[in-house]
C-alpha cells in the first residue's frame, strides 16, 4: 500500500479544483474581453454614427446657402464641402457613393460621411481615436481593476479550499505509510490540523478505531496461523508414519492396502491443503523463504508421490525435460503448484499415460483422461468444479488453489482440453518479474 498516495494525482479532487480555478479564470477573462469589444462595437456603430447623422440632419435643417454659414467644425467632427480640403488619406480613394466610409493611416483613424442634398456633396469627418482612447479609459481599465478583484477572490477561495482538504491529503499519507509487514496497523493522529474541524476530526477518530480493530484482527489471525501450522502437521505426520509401517508389516492382510493407501491419499491431500492454506492466508511476502528453486527436481518428487498414490499401476508418469529450468521463488510454493498439478491428472485418469515436459520457460502437465467439454472448461478454476465428473476423488478445489498462487506471483497458467482428447496444463514462469 505504501507509495499509493505519495502526491496528489491531476485526477484528485486538489487537481479537479486546480482545473476549475484556471477554468473560472478563462471564462472571466473571455467575458470581459469579449464584453469590450461588443461595447466598443455598439458605441461606434451605433452612438458615433448616430451622433453624425443626426449632426448632418440638423445642418441641412439650418444650412440656407451661402457662404457665411459656418460648417461644423469641433475636435472630433470636421465638415467639407470642399472635397480638395479633406484629409490626404481621403483624397487618395474619395467615394462617390454617399454612406458611411472608414479610412486610417499611421497618424489617423477616420470614420467619413458623405451627404448628398440640394445638388451639393457634404463630407463629415470624425476623427475615431478619440473615441478609442475613451473606450480604452472608461471601459479597459475599468475592467483591469474588476479582474483583479476577481482574480483575487478567486485565488483566496481556491487557497482556502487547499487548506481545508490538506488534512484529508495528510491523513491519507498517513494511512500511506502503515506497512503490512509491521505488527502495529493502530494510528497515531496527534498532528494539528487533523482535529481542527469537526467532519476531519470524526473521519479521523473513525479511521484511527478501525486500524485499532484492524490491528487486534490480525494479531489474532497471526497467532491461529502460527497455531494451526503447528497443530495441524502434528498429527498429520504422526498418521503418515502410521501408515507407512502398517504398509510395511509383511504380516498386513492385502484387503487392508486399500483402506491405508487411501487414507495415505487423505493425509497427503490434507499436508497439500494446510501448507498452501496458510501460505495464502498469509499478505506479508517475509513468511516465504525466497531461493532459486529448481523446478526438474521437485517435479520429480511430486511425481514419485503422485505415483506412490495410485491404487494400480495403469497410469504411466514420466518426465521429458529439455531444460534445466530454475526459478527465483518458494520451494514451498512450487511444490504445492506442481502438486496438485500432478495429483489432479493422476485422480482424472483411469489408464494411460501422464507427461511432464519441462522447458526453458515452463512446464506442460498433460494427461490422457477423459477431457473436459467447452462448458467446464470456463469453470475449470472455480472452487468444487470437478470438470464435470462427480466420481472422481478429490475435494475440487486444487486448480483453484493452483490459479490463485499463479496470479499472486505472476505467473501464467492455461488450458487446453476437448472430451476424449486429454487435458494439457502449461504453466509459464516467464512472466516480467520472474
Amino acid at each position: 500500500m505504501r507509495g499509493l498516495i505519495a502526491t496528489p494525482r491531476a485526477s484528485g479532487l486538489l487537481g479537479r479544483l486546480s482545473r476549475a480555478f484556471w477554468l473560472q479564470i478563462g471564462m472571466i477573462t473571455a467575458a470581459a474581453i469579449l464584453g469590450v469589444f461588443l461595447a466598443k462595437i455598439v458605441i461606434e456603430e451605433n452612438l458615433v454614427k448616430s451622433a453624425i447623422l443626426e449632426e448632418v440632419e440638423y445642418f441641412w435643417k439650418n444650412y440656407h446657402g451661402g457662404n457665411d454659414f459656418r460648417l461644423p467644425d469641433t475636435k472630433n467632427l470636421t465638415a467639407y464641402f470642399d472635397p480638395a480640403q479633406l484629409p490626404p488619406v481621403i483624397r487618395q480613394q474619395l467615394p462617390t457613393e454617399p454612406g458611411f466610409h472608414d479610412y486610417s493611416d499611421l497618424d489617423s483613424s477616420l470614420v467619413l460621411y458623405l451627404d448628398q442634398q440640394r445638388g451639393q456633396d457634404l463630407y463629415l469627418v470624425f476623427h475615431r481615436g478619440q473615441v478609442d482612447a475613451l473606450i480604452l479609459y472608461y471601459g479597459l481599465f475599468p475592467l483591469l481593476v474588476v479582474l483583479t478583484v476577481l482574480y483575487l477572490a478567486l485565488w483566496f477561495a481556491y487557497r482556502f479550499s487547499r487548506r481545508t482538504l490538506s488534512p484529508l491529503t495528510r491523513l491519507a499519507s498517513r494511512i500511506d505509510d502503515i506497512e503490512l509487514a509491521s505488527n502495529e496497523f493502530s494510528l497515531e493522529l496527534d498532528e494539528s490540523g487533523l482535529h481542527n474541524d469537526d467532519e476531519i476530526a470524526i473521519l479521523a477518530n473513525a479511521i484511527s478505531d478501525l486500524g485499532e480493530r484492524l490491528n487486534a484482527f490480525i494479531s489474532r489471525e497471526r497467532n491461529f496461523t502460527r497455531n494451526a501450522s503447528h497443530e495441524f502437521r502434528s498429527p498429520l505426520t504422526v498418521i503418515n508414519v502410521a501408515t507407512d509401517m502398517m504398509l510395511l508389516d509383511d504380516e498386513l492382510p492385502p484387503r487392508s492396502h486399500k483402506p491405508l493407501l487411501k487414507i495415505k491419499r487423505a493425509v497427503y491431500d490434507l499436508e497439500n491443503l494446510t501448507e498452501v492454506f496458510l501460505m495464502l492466508a498469509r499478505e506479508d511476502a517475509g513468511s516465504l523463504t525466497i531461493s532459486n528453486v529448481d523446478v526438474n527436481r521437485i517435479a520429480h518428487e511430486q511425481v514419485e508421490r503422485a505415483e506412490f498414490l495410485q491404487e494400480n499401476n495403469r497410469v504411466r508418469v514420466h518426465i521429458e525435460e529439455s531444460a534445466q529450468l530454475a526459478i527465483r521463488t518458494s520451494d514451498t510454493v512450487v511444490a504445492v503448484l506442481l502438486g496438485n498439478l500432478i495429483r489432479n491428472a493422476v485422480l482424472y485418469t483411469e489408464r494411460g499415460e501422464i507427461r511432464v515436459a519441462i522447458d526453458a520457460a515452463g512446464l506442460t502437465i498433460s494427461d490422457s483422461g477423459p477431457g473436459i467439454d467447452a462448458q467446464h472448461l470456463e469453470q475449470i478454476f472455480e472452487p468444487f468444479e470437478r470438470a464435470g465428473n462427480e466420481n472422481a476423488s478429490g475435494h475440487g478445489i486444487g486448480l483453484t488453489i493452483v490459479k490463485r498462487l499463479c496470479d499472486r506471483f505472476g505467473w501464467q497458467i492455461s488450458v487446453d482440453s476437448a472430451p476424449a482428447s486429454g487435458t494439457a496444463f502449461r504453466l509459464d514462469f516467464a512472466a516480467p518479474g520472474n
